[in-house]
């Protein structure tokens, strides 16, 4: 199978950016109960413009991060795995599996309560974590074990993007939408004028995203908009959106994410760790990670095979399936983000950033386990 230079650029990035989130996520948690703890917490609340720091974090670097989904979205749409749809029904039913399976656990133990609104934070992979962890298995890995597991993380990702814009949104302002979604069409309208210069497309991607920050709708939701308008071309090194993507590899994965690693996990732990992860939105959020992503992968990407509707490629067996299954059960980054805009409560919020952390671990050992076998016994049998 062959495999695009930019996308390998994308894999190389998103795998050494999941060991610094490690590494980031522990520095994090040990400040935040250390005796530097309230100077550290509250670091993240400084108000700069309007906003504290860790709202522009999350509302504002994330669009950026959102941005490059798009864009590798976009070229696996035009120019990669999504671009056969015979090839794609596989990626794509995973995805869908691991989003609605992980969804109905966490309602079954929360339906009707205060925090069922929590239904989307075991609906999305993170890949940079997910990856880390398949690159840990070297060159024993497939390709196409790759390109699946990155076709159904950004294919999981739109679908928690569209969750956070339909769900998400509690209060909204038409007329703010409506100048955000006029920008847009507006860049759109400089696509088809084939202006393939970025910095109006740049300059329009930050006025859409004030006017959609103060619209109700996430903010980060610009950054899939901008994705789209910007010239996708022929794909090619000299295209607008090859260099854009090209250049937000390395900030994304060795800043922006670490960053809101930093902010998001700076979490004090009190004495009674074992009464958080008895309440129902962690049994939700546990069984929705480490169950049901890697049953609705496996399960939904069987049938799609088994009804003939796409076909498992040479290389792979179900076994590797459901050690990724696993790995999708990887959610920290979009589960944590997710969390932020589904609770009101600090409490919940920062109990519910544990579970996520804890359930992703244990999700992200079994799949490296399972993986490690399957694809030993592979390549024992060659």
């Amino acid at each position: 199978m062959q495999i695009t230079k930019l996308f390998r650029e994308f894999i190389e990035s998103e795998k050494a950016g999941g060991i610094v989130l490690i590494i980031c996520t522990i520095i994090s948690l040990i400040l935040a109960n250390s005796f530097f703890q309230t100077g550290y917490t509250q670091f993240w609340k400084v108000y700069i413009a309007g906003m504290s720091l860790e709202h522009w974090i999350n509302d504002g670097l994330m669009a950026v991060f959102f941005l490059l989904i798009g864009l590798e979205l976009e070229r696996e749409i035009y120019d990669g795995e999504l671009s056969d749809i015979k090839n794609a029904l596989l990626p794509v039913s995973g995805a869908l599996g691991g989003m609605i399976v992980p969804a109905g656990l966490y309602l079954i133990f929360n339906y009707g309560t205060e925090t069922q609104s929590g239904a989307g934070i075991p609906m999305a992979t993170d890949i940079a974590f997910a990856l880390g962890i398949l690159s840990l298995l070297g060159s024993r890995v497939p390709v196409s074990l790759k390109v699946f597991l990155t076709a159904l993380a950004v294919i999981d990702d739109l679908g928690a993007i569209i969750i956070i814009a339909v769900f998400y949104t509690t209060t909204l302002s038409l007329f703010n939408l409506f100048l955000a979604l006029g920008v847009f069409v507006l860049l759109l309208i400089l696509n088809r004028l084939k202006i393939h210069n970025l910095i109006p497309y740049i300059i329009g991607g930050v006025i859409m995203w004030y006017f959609m920050l103060n619209s109700g709708v996430h903010a980060t939701i610009t950054g899939v908009l901008l994705a789209f308008a910007i010239p996708f071309g022929d794909g090619g090194k000299n295209t607008a959106s090859y260099k854009l993507q090209h250049f937000l590899h390395e900030p994304v994965a060795f800043l922006i994410l670490p960053v809101f690693a930093l902010a998001n996990t700076a979490i004090a732990l009190n004495s009674d760790i074992q009464s958080i992860f008895t309440q129902i939105y962690s049994y939700g959020i546990s069984a929705g990670l480490i169950i049901g992503k890697p049953a609705g992968i496996f399960l939904f990407s069987f049938a799609a095979v088994s009804f003939g509707i796409c076909k498992l490629p040479d290389e792979l067996n179900w076994k590797n399936i459901i050690g990724v299954g696993f790995l999708g059960g990887i959610g920290f980054t979009m589960s944590i983000f997710i969390t932020l805009l589904a609770f009101d409560n600090p409490l919940i919020i920062d109990n519910s950033k544990l579970v996520i952390l804890f359930s992703s671990l244990i999700a992200g050992v079994i799949g490296f386990a399972l993986l490690k076998l399957s694809l030993k016994n592979s390549f024992q049998n060659t």
